[in-house]
């Protein structure tokens, strides 16, 4: 189904993330007219096409949402991969070792075996929520959210782990902090991990 959102902007539903990226990267790929912003989520793709005929761009959509849901569809090439150095020293490193029944070591190597993928932006500029988080490592939020979490800080909450792109509020558990930027409103893309990027992370010496 596709719904409208605001004046210019058409939500397409797709039900999975998957799709959400097959879709993301066929609309990458040959760009409708009129488009300017193409943003995926869990389960839908925003397209904005202020300058896009209506009926045109709907039925656009509407055959690239078919392509991407298709039996078979090829799954979206990976962005690319980014590797995200981290100083393991959280304070709630301790906590989650113990929500968790792992020491704080088995909780880093639990962190750091797997490779993520960012599934979408939000929240804040450039804060990727990593999707593929070790079951185990799945932990509740903070009861009470911090009023300020520092940029780099490296969290998990739920079945999603994150880099905080930038000093805000958050009830994330911190595992650690990464001197990488990810995010830079003066790049071109500005968000380091953008929706589809692989990520691992590794630690690295304080």
């Amino acid at each position: 189904m596709i719904r409208r959102a605001g004046e210019h902007g058409l939500l397409v539903e797709t039900g999975t993330l998957e799709v959400s990226h097959r879709l993301d990267a066929l609309l990458r790929a040959d760009r409708p007219a009129g488009v300017t912003e193409i943003v995926p989520g869990p389960a839908t793709v925003l397209v904005v096409a202020p300058g896009a005929d209506p009926a045109g761009i709907r039925a656009r959509l509407s055959a690239l949402a078919a392509a991407a849901r298709a039996p078979g569809a090829e799954a979206a090439a990976p962005e690319r991969t980014v590797t995200v150095p981290v100083v393991y020293d959280g304070a709630d490193l301790a906590e989650v070792a113990a929500l968790t029944g792992l020491t704080a070591q088995e909780v880093v190597d639990r962190h750091t075996g797997r490779e993520l993928v960012a599934g979408w932006l939000g929240f804040a500029p450039g804060f990727a929520y990593l999707t593929g988080l070790d079951p185990v490592l799945h932990v509740p939020r903070l009861a009470t959210p911090r009023t300020s979490v520092p940029a780099g800080a490296v969290a998990i909450a739920g079945p999603y782990s994150a880099v905080y792109p930038s000093a805000s509020p958050g009830g994330w558990r911190l595992l650690g902090r990464s001197p990488l930027p990810v995010w830079d409103a003066a790049a071109d893309p500005p968000a380091v991990l953008a929706p589809g990027t692989r990520v691992r992370f590794r630690a690295v010496a304080g």
